[in-house]
This record gives structure tokens, C-alpha cells and sequence, in this order.
């Protein structure tokens, strides 16, 4: 082409805005030397990145029932035989937490009068979305990068899986940050080793940072506020154990996950004031020096974060090493290049014209180039996304081709009247093609399978940005090429 047909190809809109975001995907992507070699804002998970993945079980079960019993006196009788929270979900639906199978249950229900209609272990959707909040939350406190939380829901609407991916992080981190996240409680030591539940982590309202008292001494401690409820079981079980009269002799222990993380008798003058009235803020001393100040960095998470709704299991794990992670970045690398390059020697072989090749190619590449920097904003790159990546390649170049064909029908190069025509019904072919694709994908892309949603996603983005941007681009410039 010659000067004046680049300028009029460039000043056309649909190659301008092509142009724009090729340039500004390279911006953002912003490849540069490293201390490990080339480096870019790329997000990797932990498939490529190295890390580790666990799946936690929720120990709850939600079910449906029938009782001639009124909701306020069947709820509190389940309750006392179950010994566990029961939550009302909606007239005829409780979510149960606390393991249990559906004989044991049934026999409980059949003692109440009541029938089971039916039994799913698992969680609602609501209560699985607050257990994700609070782990990621926990996650973030700990200063964790790359960590993402996927709740696993079932078609029914029952969450009994959630999935938790830590990039850079190895499966024994990975167990103590997440495995132990179960219920949170506290309970009074009554006689001997005997205890008195006190309240649960909901309980906790507020938790202030770490801090010195009295300040500026070496004695670090967590305040934290409880609520007007927990504040009176607090006094009442204070009173009943006689805590308030010889607080040396009853500890106050914080269990988490069935594991005491704190345990101390009540302050003297806590003691003293817990004798005429409840207090809803209390501060729980963790010791002295950079030994408690680490346990208090500790306690703050366990009662900022650690108080999940329902007790969970580790149901399955796995990781992937650093090296490993290494060595699939570099495969990738090399099959996207031998994607491209097939690709390349394939239309050579059907148009025989490097001039059509080559913008295929090259427009076919940019293409992976702006959905890696629209990616790179919110999703990590995995193996399922560079799968999507690598069929972006294909169903790209398959479009191209279909455009091309069908503008050089019976191989001649059309009048510009007759080329427009065939490039608005190749453009039509090939938008009935891209919503094909999206339908299929849509599915992949909304359910809650983590490891498919990646593949989903890209492969959407990529016949998004195919039909919006780059196959009108390249419908111009193979005009421009081929009116030579």
C-alpha cells in the first residue's frame, strides 16, 4: 500500500479504535525487565504462579419439613435436641448447623411430630456468601496476595462446598490460614475443667487494632466490643460460676474451630464491675514484649475474622510448586507461539498471499494482547484461561477466514459498492457465529465452578472484542490490501 491509502486506512474509525487499544492494552500490560527476567501487571493464579487450593465442607445441613407445632416452639425444642443453632430460612425451610445425616435427623423431627420433607447438606446461598466475606477478609488481614474465594452453589441453591486458591502459598500456610477457620466461642471455666458456653463470635460487634495497655507499656492487648446480649450472658455466667467473687480461678477461654487460641482469668476490676452490671467492652491481654504483640496481631484476627457461621472440613487440597508453575508459564508460552505459527502456515497454505497472512496474524495476536489487559484487572491467569486464550486464536482466525472468503467470492476482488455488501453478510455470518459461542459459554461463565469459569470468560471477552473491534478493523485493511 502505498502512503496515502495508509493514512485514509489509519484515519478510518473502526482501525482507530482498533489501533487505540492495541496501544493502550501494551500500556497497561506494561511489559518490563525484572529481577526474574520480563515482568508485566499480568495476575497469575496458582497454576502458573505456584501455590496451593482447599476445598472446605460446610458441616450444616438445610432442610424442608412439615410440624403441627407453631414455628416459635418448634424452633426452640430443635434446637435443645440438636444443641446447635437452628436458622429459619423461610416457613418451612431451617438450615441446621451442625453435622448431622438425615436417619439421626429424621429420628429427632419424628420425636417433635414433625415430618422431613427433604434433607441437603449444605448452607443457603446467603449464609455461603458470609462465610466467603469473612474468609476473605481473614485472607486480606493476613496480607495474603492472590487469593481468591469461590462458593461452590448448587443447582438447587445450596452452597455445600466453598474453595479457597492461595497463589505463592504453600499447602501447610495455606491449611493454617484457612483449615482452622470453624466457630468461633467463648466459654467460662466453672469447676475443674468444666466450661459454660458465653457467647459465639456473632456476638462480637467491634475489634479495635493491637494495642499497648496501659499505653506506651510493653503489655499488649485486643479491645473488643460485644453486643447487649452477649453482654448479659457474660454477667450471668460471670455470676453462676463464681468468677466475679475468685476470677484467678475461672479462665475465660476463646476457642476457635474447637481449639482454645486465648485463655485467661477476668481482670479484677472487670470482675468487680461484672458484679453490679454487664459491660459490652472488654480487653483481652495477650502479654508482654514482641511475643504479645504477635499473640495480639493473632486474637485480633480470630475475633475480627474467625467467626464463621457454621463449623467446615477440609474435603479436599492440592498445590502446585513454585518450579512447576514456572515450567507452565514457559509452556504456554510456547504453545500460544505454536498456535499462532499453525495458524500462520495454515492460511498461507489456503490464500497463498503473504499480504492477507500476515494482517491475519498480526490482528489475530493483538486480539490476545487486549484480552490479557482487559483480563488483567480482574481475573488471574491459569491454565483454563490460556486454554480460552489459545481458542480465542482458533475461532479468531476461522472468522477472519470466513470474512476473507467471502469477499473474494469466485476469487475476484469486488467493486467497493459490492465489497461493502459481502462485508456486511460476512459480518452477519459471523456475529450468528460469536452469539453461538456466548450462549454456549454463558452457562460455564455464571456457575460457580472455578476452574472452568477462567476458560468461559475469556472465550467470551475474546468473541466480544472479535465481532466490536477487531473483524470490522480487518474487514478495512483487507479492502485497503486488496484494492491494490
Amino acid at each position: 500500500m502505498d502512503k496515502k491509502t495508509i493514512i485514509e486506512t489509519v484515519k478510518d474509525y473502526r482501525v482507530s479504535i482498533y489501533l487505540i487499544l492495541v496501544i493502550a492494552s501494551f500500556i497497561i500490560l506494561f511489559p518490563h525487565p525484572g529481577p526474574s527476567g520480563l515482568q508485566t501487571n499480568l495476575q497469575f493464579g496458582l497454576d502458573l504462579d505456584g501455590g496451593s487450593w482447599i476445598q472446605l465442607e460446610y458441616q450444616a445441613a438445610t432442610v424442608k419439613f412439615k410440624s403441627d407445632m407453631t414455628l416459635d416452639s418448634f424452633i426452640p425444642a430443635l434446637k435443645n435436641q440438636l444443641g446447635s443453632e437452628v436458622i429459619q430460612v423461610d416457613e418451612d425451610t431451617l438450615e441446621i448447623r451442625k453435622s448431622i445425616t438425615e436417619e439421626e435427623l429424621r429420628g429427632i423431627f419424628s420425636g417433635l411430630n414433625a415430618s422431613l420433607v427433604s434433607f441437603s447438606p449444605g448452607v443457603t446461598k446467603e449464609t455461603a456468601e458470609d462465610i466467603k466475606r469473612i474468609l476473605e477478609n481473614k485472607i486480606n488481614s493476613l496480607g495474603t496476595r492472590d487469593a481468591k474465594v469461590y462458593v461452590i452453589t448448587g443447582l438447587n441453591g445450596i452452597s455445600r462446598y466453598i474453595r479457597v486458591e492461595m497463589a505463592g502459598v504453600s499447602m501447610g500456610q495455606a491449611k493454617e490460614i484457612v483449615g482452622k477457620q470453624g466457630k468461633f466461642e467463648v466459654r467460662f471455666h466453672t469447676i475443674g475443667n468444666e466450661t459454660a458456653h458465653v457467647l459465639f463470635g456473632d456476638s462480637i460487634q467491634s475489634v479495635a487494632n493491637p494495642s499497648q495497655s496501659p499505653p506506651n507499656s510493653d503489655n499488649w492487648g485486643v479491645s473488643f466490643v460485644i453486643s447487649p446480649q452477649g453482654a448479659d450472658n457474660l454477667r450471668a455466667v460471670a455470676i453462676s460460676s463464681g468468677a466475679v467473687k475468685n476470677p484467678q480461678g475461672h479462665n475465660l477461654d476463646m476457642i476457635l474451630d474447637g481449639e482454645v487460641v486465648f485463655s485467661a482469668p477476668l481482670a479484677p476490676d472487670l470482675a468487680a464491675e461484672l458484679q453490679t452490671r454487664p459491660t459490652s467492652n472488654l480487653l483481652a491481654s495477650t502479654g508482654y514484649g514482641q511475643e504479645g504483640k504477635e499473640q495480639a496481631k493473632l486474637l485480633e484476627i480470630h475475633l475480627r475474622n474467625g467467626a464463621l457461621p457454621v463449623e467446615v472440613q477440609i474435603a479436599g487440597s492440592g498445590s502446585v510448586s513454585a518450579e512447576l508453575g514456572e515450567q507452565f508459564k514457559f509452556w504456554c508460552v510456547v504453545a500460544g507461539l505454536c498456535a499462532l505459527i499453525a495458524v500462520g502456515i495454515s492460511v498461507l497454505y489456503r490464500y497463498h498471499e503473504p499480504a492477507i497472512v500476515l494482517p491475519m496474524v498480526l490482528i489475530n495476536a493483538s486480539e490476545v494482547l487486549i484480552l490479557l489487559a482487559i483480563t488483567s484487572f480482574f481475573l488471574q491467569l491459569d491454565l483454563a484461561t490460556i486454554a480460552g486464550l489459545i481458542a480465542v486464536l482458533g475461532t479468531g482466525i476461522d472468522q477472519m477466514v470466513i470474512l476473507t472468503d467471502e469477499i473474494l467470492h469466485e476469487g475476484k476482488v469486488p467493486s467497493p459498492n459490492l465489497y461493502v455488501k459481502r462485508l456486511k453478510r460476512a459480518l452477519s455470518i459471523i456475529v450468528a457465529s460469536a452469539a453461538t459461542v456466548f450462549i454456549a459459554m454463558l452457562p460455564l461463565a455464571l456457575m460457580d465452578l472455578s476452574t472452568l469459569r477462567g476458560f468461559a470468560i475469556v472465550t467470551i471477552l475474546g468473541v466480544l472484542v472479535g465481532v466490536l473491534i477487531t473483524r470490522p478493523a480487518y474487514g478495512r485493511i483487507i479492502m485497503s490490501i486488496l484494492s491494490r
